[in-house]
């Protein structure tokens, strides 16, 4: 999307965007306003689809449902679409949070609030917060002088940004809570430190692991789908004879995890919702 008022501008664009004729992208060029709003709406409608998705998956784990399904079930909607449907501890990065909050405040001076939009920013923010609690809740209620290591610190895979990561507000609400936090990033620990310097730091997700109470998936890194959890289980021996795993990108099945030993919590998913999750499509 171009937004331009002038013919020499578009034909430069134009020339610039050449490459991209051999994919048949279409280059649609605009006025300027128009161009801005179709970018702040594009990521907006985005962030309100992964909002809708992570109350639907509060909805489930209360009425036993199981929030991969009710995704997989209407994303086959062409209408809606299966990509953004993932339940998660929220959205972050620079782009959703930043064109959500811009695209709410040109409303608001325009007089026309975006009321919806101003509803996902808000739900958004309080996830974050919710997944802290979530922790705690799995953790029988309290993490005071309990260690809970997190896997993943970045807001989404093969980068390491940090900006508005949901991790942020999982470390701040279990410190606060009395918890000692360790954590391993594959990428992002050098940004995540100076952001939360009194973290532990460790150096793989294994020495993470190590004599934790809790593991809490947070960041789906490709590294962390293929864990020897036999062998993170022994790692978090002294947690007792089921550790918890609070997997909150549900990459691993229930089933798997809970017979490999350990006290299995995801999002969205039920407490007897791992018959859902056994088939051949299950993690």
């Amino acid at each position: 999307v171009v937004g331009s008022e002038d013919p020499r501008a578009e034909a430069v664009m134009r020339e610039v965007y050449r490459p991209l004729y051999l994919n048949a992208a279409p280059i649609v060029v605009t006025s300027r306003r128009t161009a801005e709003l179709t970018k702040y709406a594009a990521n907006a409608f985005l962030a309100a689809k992964i909002t809708f998705i992570n109350e639907i998956a509060d909805l489930c784990e209360e009425v036993g449902a199981d929030v991969q399904q009710v995704a997989r079930g209407i994303g086959l909607d062409n209408r809606i679409g299966s990509k953004f449907l993932h339940a998660g501890p929220g959205y972050g990065g620079s782009c959703f949070p930043k064109d959500t909050l811009a695209l709410v405040k040109t409303a608001q001076d325009a007089g026309v609030p975006l009321r919806l939009v101003e509803t996902v920013v808000a739900v958004n923010d309080q996830r974050k917060r919710a997944m802290a609690r979530k922790v705690i809740k799995a953790c029988g209620g309290s993490v005071r002088g309990k260690t809970v290591s997190l896997l993943g610190l970045t807001f989404k895979p093969d980068t390491d940004d940090m900006r508005e990561a949901p991790s942020l507000s999982i470390v701040a609400g279990l410190q606060d809570a009395g918890a000692k936090v360790r954590a391993y990033d594959p990428e992002g620990m050098e940004q995540a430190r100076a952001l939360m310097p009194e973290v532990d730091y460790a150096e793989n997700a294994y020495a993470c692991a190590e004599g934790a109470d809790a593991l809490v998936i947070v960041t789906e890194w490709n590294a962390f789908r293929a864990l020897d959890l036999d062998r993170l289980r022994q790692t978090m021996a002294s947690a007792g004879p089921a550790p918890v795993l609070i997997d909150l990108r549900n990459i691993y099945d229930p089933e798997t995890a809970g017979r490999h030993g350990f006290t299995y919590r995801g999002v969205g998913r039920s407490k007897d919702s791992a018959k859902d999750n056994a088939g051949p499509d299950a993690s």
